[in-house]
């Protein structure tokens, strides 16, 4: 089966010191970019983390300190993988919650801005866990029929991640899913849009989960005293909260978010502060009303004007009218 595609699926994954995403570095990386032609491009690297490798990450994926002594770092390769990747969509397995957020962190420590607006990402391991709920092992054995060799290394884990995509499509690609909420769907399909829906339906803000949008549509926060709390709520009540998490061990996306979120805010505050300013001013601008006379009962007659004394002037005056 081909993928239908509109523009490049790059699926990758990583190596790493460790799991934390926000402190742990990559040790290797592999792209397999699926192009809309039909035809594929791998990238495969392995990358000085700067920091030792653990022994437990070591005997996982087999790579240790005197394997990447002389590999370049993340700062010296970084803007050669975000060309590779710019026209792509971004897909992989756990990569939503692991790979991606691990990329944007290592982009962000090397200064480099990688954009993500506009592209889809598709987490294979979503795909599977929603329909069969297994590992990348179980799932290659189950969809292909076959066992991963060099398991844990980059490349031969892309490799199978692309196979179980393209297997989980011909599959499920006719078959009725039912969410928790009861609604019924056939999601898994063979388009790049639908599966990036389906594989992300938590909708997170950040990638690691730390802020998540609710039904409304709002950023809110998924952890801690505040979790399911709206972020600009938390910020009205407790402003101080975002200065604990910009000092807090939280990824840089993270901290990347909550500014966006922080800015927007304060910009609301700023509009509704000049509003009442305006306001107060128009008030002010006003002309104070004048006064005015004392209205006399309707009972009261108008005061009659005296008559003027008979002067020469006016008896000249009469004599002209009548003629005498």
């Amino acid at each position: 089966m081909k993928l239908n595609l509109k523009r490049p699926l790059a699926f990758f994954d990583l190596e790493t010191t460790g799991v934390n995403v926000a402190s742990d570095r990559i040790v290797e990386i592999s792209i397999l970019k699926a192009l809309p032609d039909g035809t594929e491009e791998v990238k495969t690297m392995r990358i000085n983390p700067g920091i030792p490798i653990p022994l437990e990450s070591s005997l996982i994926h087999g790579i240790y300190d005197e394997d990447i002594k002389d590999a370049p770092t993340f700062k010296q390769v970084g803007e050669e993988f975000a060309r590779f990747l710019d026209d792509s969509d971004l897909a992989g397995y756990n990569s939503n919650k692991f790979d991606i957020p691990v990329l944007l962190e290592e982009f962000l420590r090397a200064g480099i801005d990688f954009d993500l607006e506009n592209r889809h990402f598709v987490d294979v391991q979503n795909v599977f866990h929603q329909m069969e709920q297994r590992t990348l092992k179980a799932a290659y054995q189950f969809y292909c029929g076959k066992n991963i060799e060099n398991a844990h290394s980059a490349e031969a884990d892309i490799k199978a991640t692309y196979e179980v995509l393209l297997a989980q499509i011909d599959k499920y690609q006719d078959v009725e899913f039912e969410d928790k909420k009861g609604n019924k769907s056939k999601p898994v399909q063979n388009d790049v849009a639908a599966l990036h829906a389906f594989t992300n339906m938590n909708k997170v803000v950040d990638f690691a989960g730390r802020l998540v949008y609710n039904e409304n549509g709002d950023e809110t926060i998924n952890f801690g005293k505040h979790k399911g709390k709206c972020v600009e709520e938390v910020f009205n009540t407790e402003p101080s909260y975002y200065n604990w998490m910009k000092n807090g061990d939280f990824p840089l996306y993270t901290k990347r978010c909550l500014d966006k979120i922080w800015v927007r805010w304060n910009g609301k505050k700023e509009k509704l502060k000049i509003e009442r300013q305006t306001k107060i001013s128009i008030e002010n601008a006003k002309p104070a009303p004048q006064p005015q006379a004392p209205r006399q009962p309707s009972h009261v007659k108008p005061k009659e004007e005296e008559p003027k004394p008979i002067d020469n002037s006016m008896l000249e005056q009469l004599k002209m009218k009548f003629g005498k």
